[in-house]
């Protein structure tokens, strides 16, 4: 988390809706037997995530970028009920099977279907066959914009999109790290969504940064 210590993090997990079982044995498998395990939403943005779900109440939603399937389940609890799903895509085949096995041990994973594969290649495929409300984008901080790109004309007025890691460790706004090939597509997408004028967007500064942007 940017702005707060360790202790205001933990004051805050003790104040808000506990971490569902499954997801607390989800999150001791990712740091076990996962590499890069950082990358995973974790409880607090857990629960912000199925309660965005909550507030926007989308039928169809969409991730880009599954990694160990914490985040999907977290929107997929979010849900109305079971006709409304989640489709999400992840790059790597290595991690299918314990994607399937966290979606196996959630009352709420027959909600999710799991897409493996480019993004940039089955992207355009979903987008022909469904009109998602609400998009969750935690993929190749490189192709934000691309996502962004393909994504935009094709939703609804009125659907949301939440991009993830925005802040990028507070890279965005240090020189330093200007070179990097992540930061420099982090910094081109926050620099396209905040001059386009068909959409509005807050920067939460939750842990990497969590942008919302509504389509008008």
């Amino acid at each position: 988390m940017l702005t707060t210590d360790s202790n205001i993090e933990n004051y805050i997990l003790h104040h808000i809706d506990s971490e569902p079982d499954n997801l607390y044995q989800l999150y001791r498998r990712v740091n076990t037997e996962l590499l890069y395990s950082r990358m995973c939403s974790g409880h607090l943005q857990g629960r912000l995530l199925k309660m965005l779900t909550r507030m926007i109440s989308p039928k169809q939603v969409l991730e880009l970028g599954t990694y160990a399937g914490y985040s999907a389940l977290c929107i997929a609890e979010g849900l109305a009920d079971d006709s409304c799903h989640v489709d999400t895509i992840e790059l790597e085949d290595e991690l299918e099977d314990f994607i399937c096995r966290a979606f196996d041990e959630s009352p709420v994973g027959s909600r999710i279907k799991l897409h493996i594969g480019d993004a940039m290649l089955i992207l355009p495929k979903l987008l022909e066959a469904t009109s998602y409300d609400m998009v969750y984008i935690d993929a190749n901080k490189r192709h934000y914009v691309e996502y962004y790109n393909l994504l935009i004309d094709n939703l609804r007025s009125g659907a949301f999109i939440l991009a993830d890691n925005t802040l990028w460790d507070g890279k965005v706004a240090d020189n330093e790290y200007h070179k990097d090939a992540q930061t420099q597509g982090i910094i081109a997408f926050n620099d396209l969504i905040a001059n386009d004028e068909r959409v509005e967007k807050v920067i939460l500064p939750l842990r990497d940064g969590l942008t919302l942007i509504y389509k008008k």
